[in-house]
């Protein structure tokens, strides 16, 4: 038998770029923990826009599917989304929703057969209402070249950084924020790569910069008219993995090391920790979430706790697959780990100790939902 795992990427978007894979190792963990089921597993990266509206990152999965795992096929179909990448899943899924496509999605949908998502935001995240205003799309864009950069080289220019950091910590007055400093940052990262990768690179940036569509979507007054159209299908067998990074303080700026550099990365998450906290529950915690979440974290995780991008309590849908301390890029794979080959690099330094170990226990959780799906 053949059946077909598609990777869906969240907010930054890339499936690979630059040399870059989004989904760091997991293809291997997932087609090593999948083998002993037999058959062949077929496991695709899909190349979706970044910042493009929910809606059309969905169609572009539908036609990833379709061009991968044909039309009129009845292999079983996964689906796995990191950050936005899970509403897009949960979209597609949906029975209630029609995309504006010629694709056979009903024919698609019947084919899903479970949808994990890796630290989504299923209730919104309240960063997304800083980055819709003008300001905030230009750093939006800034960040994510910088995100980028330190994944493909290790790490930023220490200038670079030390001007960065700087913006980080008024970012509670917008109003006094330099356009001129934001626009030199980003120059001056671009000027690093190649030019082929720089062609690359800004044909990926041109995207986020020209369709921003996904950002008011993600916010906590967004997401609900989301939720409300995008019900759950009772065919699908839906699962989550849920991230919380230790609150930025003195613990964590001493578990980054003595690095200047790493204390400047950090300062940037701490801006970006401060910009999600203040989450708003909706509805109750149901027993298997509280259960999951202290066993893992010891206490239940408050409105303010979040993995630096997306607040914890609203990564939660479906069965609870696995709750891990960690930032939103460490469980797709970028997180600091020099020793191993390749390279593991992380994307900001935030005091969170994920490692390769975490990261083969949570794919390997994930591995193991998707073969007792197919069992059932």
């Amino acid at each position: 038998m053949r059946y077909h795992i598609f990777l869906v990427p969240g907010f930054f978007g890339f499936a690979n770029i630059g040399g870059l894979t989004y989904f760091h190792h997991a293809h291997g963990i997932l087609s090593a923990a999948l083998a002993p089921l037999g058959g062949e597993v077929v496991i695709t990266p899909v190349k979706t826009s970044p910042t493009a509206s929910i809606t059309r990152r969905t169609v572009r999965l539908a036609e990833t599917i379709a061009q991968v795992a044909g039309e009129d096929s009845e292999e079983p179909i996964f689906i796995i989304g990191h950050s936005t990448g899970g509403l897009d899943a949960r979209l597609l899924a949906s029975p209630d929703t029609k995309l504006p496509t010629e694709l056979p999605v009903r024919v698609l949908r019947e084919r899903v057969r479970a949808v994990v998502s890796v630290a989504s935001p299923h209730q919104g995240t309240p960063m997304a209402s800083f980055f819709n205003g003008v300001m905030g799309q230009k750093l939006l864009l800034l960040l994510t070249l910088l995100t980028i950069y330190s994944l493909r080289f290790g790490r930023a220019p220490l200038g670079v950084m030390t001007k960065l950091g700087a913006v980080f910590t008024r970012l509670d007055d917008l109003v006094g924020l330099d356009n001129t400093i934001l626009d030199q940052l980003y120059d001056n990262l671009l000027d690093e790569f190649t030019d082929e990768r720089r062609e690359e690179v800004q044909r990926f940036l041109s995207e986020v910069r020209e369709d921003q569509s996904l950002i008011p979507q993600l916010t906590p007054e967004g997401i609900d008219l989301f939720n409300a159209g995008a019900t759950d299908n009772p065919a699908v067998r839906y699962g989550c993995v849920v991230t919380q990074t230790r609150r930025p303080g003195l613990r964590s700026a001493l578990s980054t090391g003595l690095s200047p550099y790493n204390q400047l990365t950090h300062a940037l998450f701490r801006g970006l920790h401060w910009l999600t906290r203040g989450h708003k529950q909706r509805g109750a915690l149901a027993e298997p979430w509280r259960v999951g979440l202290q066993a893992a974290y010891g206490e239940l995780p408050d409105g303010d706790s979040n993995d630096g991008v997306v607040p914890t309590r609203s990564q939660l849908h479906g069965e609870l697959i696995r709750a891990v301390w960690a930032d939103h890029l460490d469980v797709v794979g970028h997180f600091d780990d020099p020793t191993h080959q390749p390279p593991h690099v992380d994307w900001l330094a935030t005091g969170s100790d994920f490692d390769r170990r975490g990261l083969e226990l949570v794919w390997g959780d994930i591995a193991h939902f998707l073969a007792e799906t197919l069992e059932r």
